[in-house]
């Protein structure tokens, strides 16, 4: 018996040498122990959601396969459609465009008949570098100035583009910025309820004629050169864009 009791102090002490601070498991509530079982799953989703990021991002978004299939159509034919590398550009390549005189032509030309959903009147030849100076003012200045009228933009009204002439169409001087493929003349703009906005007719009139002016105002800088009915009398009824650069930054009147 003492061999037994001293066996059994030795235990005791042993077990209690660990650090006071050690994890003890508390006893969980009655009501919480009754109610759960092995085959009980938790079900986490009320805190992914919660906290977002991560675990919200594990959860797919579920299409119908006839939706899922729509837009793989689109996008299939928004990439065969595009040009300059991108969808929102929408047309076909052209590739070189001979001049008929010294200074005219241009390589790998497009035909550009959208931009951003927007439908240009005619098809436009151009270079990228004039298509991508479009879209970015299409995107960031006809659109929104024009999307509180007529059910928003439609499609913009093309005066002239690639054509192998000299500036203001006179019979000597200097080729225009169309005969390089660098430059859009638009004189107006259609709206979804098939109203018009033309620069001639509406240049001053109102709200139509604002929206206009800040078409044309912030057209400067994505183009080199804008021109409007306040340029001279050779565009009272339409605006002047290219992609020519100068030293001393963009020509905007």
């Amino acid at each position: 018996m003492n061999r037994l009791a001293v066996l059994l102090c030795v235990m005791a002490t042993v077990s209690c040498a660990g650090p006071d601070s050690s994890a003890r498991p508390e006893a969980r509530p009655q009501s919480a122990a009754s109610n759960f079982s092995a085959d009980d799953t938790i079900d986490r989703s009320a805190q992914e959601n919660k906290q977002g990021g991560f675990f919200k991002s594990l959860r797919p978004v579920f299409r119908s396969p006839k939706a899922a299939q729509e837009l793989r159509r689109k996008q299939k034919a928004l990439a065969a459609g595009a040009v300059c590398g991108d969808p929102a550009i929408q047309g076909a390549a052209v590739g070189r465009v001979p001049g008929r005189v010294s200074g005219c032509g241009l390589d790998d030309a497009v035909s550009v008949s959208s931009i951003s959903g927007v439908r240009l009147s005619m098809k436009s030849t151009m270079d990228c570098g004039t298509a991508r100076a479009l879209k970015t003012w299409v995107d960031g200045s006809a659109i929104p100035a024009l999307s509180g009228k007529g059910g928003g933009l439609r499609e913009i009204t093309v005066a002239a583009h690639y054509a192998c002439r000299r500036r203001n169409n006179s019979k000597t001087g200097k080729i225009s910025e169309h005969g390089k493929g660098r430059a859009i003349d638009i004189s107006g703009f259609r709206l979804a309820n098939g109203s018009e906005i033309t620069v001639l007719r509406n240049w001053t009139s109102g709200s139509s004629g604002k929206a206009l002016r800040r078409m044309h105002a912030e057209a400067c800088g994505p183009f080199g050169t804008v021109l409007g009915p306040k340029a001279n009398r050779f565009h009272l009824d339409h605006f002047h864009f290219d992609t020519a650069r100068y030293r001393s930054g963009s020509y905007c009147r």
